[in-house]
């Protein structure tokens, strides 16, 4: 059997299951919130009875496994190269919500040969059966890494804070991902998430500046889900490696992505987004190799 019937099968496969929503997290510059949101949305979405997977595909760190207080016996690399099962390499934290470190094996795969691929492929495959919801936390910047799980990705969140030098890098970000050749504006949505704000309307001033450069320039749809304020709360839970939406319920920040979490998956948007599942997400990065 060659690796395009193989892969012809996986998908067939995937056709008779249900497949989870797969939402990639990003930001154009580090520091700016981007782990928290991926994390306290996954909490949100779990309070909400979904189960919940995140893929912490910021190689370089190991943000989601600090703040989750628990650290992973294996990665992505373990079941490139070690023969590990998908349901080996996830470790659980709080509120039984799952992880998968990615460490240096995603980056390694543009070397892997197709029957590696294939055999990865048919793994991650099996998320769709585990998880409703499948959250990417990428790197930060426009490392082709980065980029390659941006144009993967049918829905997008795009971390931003009134810091000018955030708003710069996030349009760059969007510059060099509307610059890729495999970038398809009729199957990217990009929302943005105004963070550490001071109050509701300057999140919203912050996406009509964003968006008008962006609109006359990139030609990149983009639309606001909401925005995060500043909250000495979430820098408390931060400090005690703990995520605010566990720690502190009440706080502004939880309530504000509980908000969040509740348009994501809201009948109007839910619909305006199809679910592609994890297999998919990983088959339109190889293929563009």
């Amino acid at each position: 059997m060659d690796q395009a019937e193989q892969l012809r099968i996986i998908k067939a496969n995937r056709q008779t299951r249900p497949l989870a929503r797969v939402i990639t997290v990003t930001s154009g510059k580090g520091g700016v919130g981007k782990s928290n949101t991926a994390i306290n949305l996954a909490i949100q979405f779990r309070k909400m009875g979904l189960r919940v997977i995140i893929l912490d595909a910021d190689f370089g760190l190991a943000n989601i496994e600090i703040m989750f207080g628990a650290v992973p016996k294996h990665n992505l690399c373990d079941l490139i190269y070690q023969g590990k099962n998908i349901k080996e390499i996830i470790t659980w934290g709080p509120m039984e919500i799952g992880f998968i470190s990615g460490g240096s094996g995603i980056a390694g795969m543009a070397n892997l040969g197709r029957d590696y691929l294939t055999y990865i492929i048919q793994n991650l495959a099996e998320l769709d059966a585990i998880a409703d919801v499948i959250i990417v936390d990428t790197g930060a910047g426009i490392a082709d890494a980065v980029l390659e799980f941006l144009v993967a990705s049918g829905e997008i969140l795009l971390v931003t804070t009134p810091e000018p030098t955030s708003i710069t890098d996030s349009y760059s970000l969007l510059k060099a991902l509307s610059r890729h050749p495999r970038y398809r504006e009729e199957s990217t949505k990009v929302k943005m998430v105004a963070n550490k704000v001071e109050k509701e309307e300057e999140g919203a001033i912050l996406y009509s500046k964003l968006n008008a450069v962006v609109s006359r320039y990139l030609k990149i749809p983009m639309t606001y889900l909401g925005s995060i304020p500043q909250d000495n709360q979430l820098s408390r839970a931060v400090m005690q490696q703990m995520p605010v939406s566990i720690q502190n319920p009440g706080a502004k920040s939880s309530l504000a992505y509980e908000k969040m979490a509740a348009k994501l998956l809201g009948k109007e948007e839910s619909e305006r987004q199809p679910k592609r599942g994890m297999a998919a997400f990983f088959t339109h990065m190889i293929n563009g190799r």
